[in-house]
């Protein structure tokens, strides 16, 4: 009989010699409302970072680019039970009550590892924080995708080179600062049955754009994406670094 143990442990690259093994990782949520019609836009948007900030949530709020009256709230902490405990009743609150949810664009990840990663926790918990967080990248892209059975089924090698040409895009518009990423798996966890979401972050809205459209080149995309979107554009009116847990 063969070893029945499941690994579930994230794993980075060995550092100083010795391997790189974490039970942690960062939960993400996005959830996109529309604020009542006759009723005040921005006092509602008040009373949200007001909520936010009385339960020391770590979050970002954005006005949402292609409703006026859309507002988006992303929350995330390692510990998923603060959705349900913490998040679930701020909508309580007079004001957000009557909210409606767009649940077409909630989106809900973990961060995960390659198993390449030379600062594991740095790239599962810090880094997440600090690109969502950055007061100088306004402008956020948010979207699901799915990838087609025919990717899993690839040997290994060619699996990799298309993650890689995937990969090399993404980090030379990080470098230049044109467009910082977010990758969170979520299978089992949306939906729609998707099994990643992407955030794009970064100061110049036409530089996201224009990532997305370098990608669309890639045989990743090109082949096996089966499905994309819906995308939630937003900037960030409001920041709060919170509580950790």
């Amino acid at each position: 009989m063969g070893d029945s143990s499941i690994e579930v442990h994230e794993r980075g690259a060995p550092r100083d010699g010795k391997p790189q093994v974490m039970d942690r990782r960062l939960f993400m949520q996005l959830l996109v409302f529309q604020i009542p019609t006759g009723t005040s836009i921005s006092k509602n948007q008040d009373a949200l970072m007001a909520a936010v900030r009385a339960a020391n949530l770590p979050s970002v709020v954005y006005a949402d680019a292609n409703d006026p009256r859309g507002v988006g709230l992303l929350t995330f902490t390692e510990d998923p039970t603060r959705f349900v405990d913490s998040v679930r009743l701020l909508f309580e609150a007079e004001l957000l009550r009557d909210w409606v949810l767009r649940p077409e664009l909630t989106m809900i990840g973990r961060t995960y590892s390659s198993g390449y990663e030379q600062d594991l926790e740095f790239w599962l918990i810090d880094r997440p924080q600090q690109t969502v967080l950055n007061p100088d990248w306004d402008w956020a892209v948010w979207y699901p995708l799915r990838r087609s059975g025919a990717f899993e089924q690839l040997e290994g090698k060619e699996k990799g080179g298309i993650l890689r040409e995937h990969a090399t895009i993404g980090r030379a518009y990080g470098a230049q600062d044109l467009a910082h990423d977010v990758r969170l798996a979520c299978h089992g966890l949306d939906a729609n049955d998707n099994e990643f979401v992407i955030g794009l972050i970064g100061s110049n809205l036409h530089r996201l754009s224009h990532v997305v459209q370098a990608m669309r080149g890639t045989v990743q995309t090109a082949q096996y994406i089966q499905q994309m979107g819906p995308f939630f554009v937003g900037r960030a009116i409001g920041r709060q670094a919170g509580t950790k847990g």
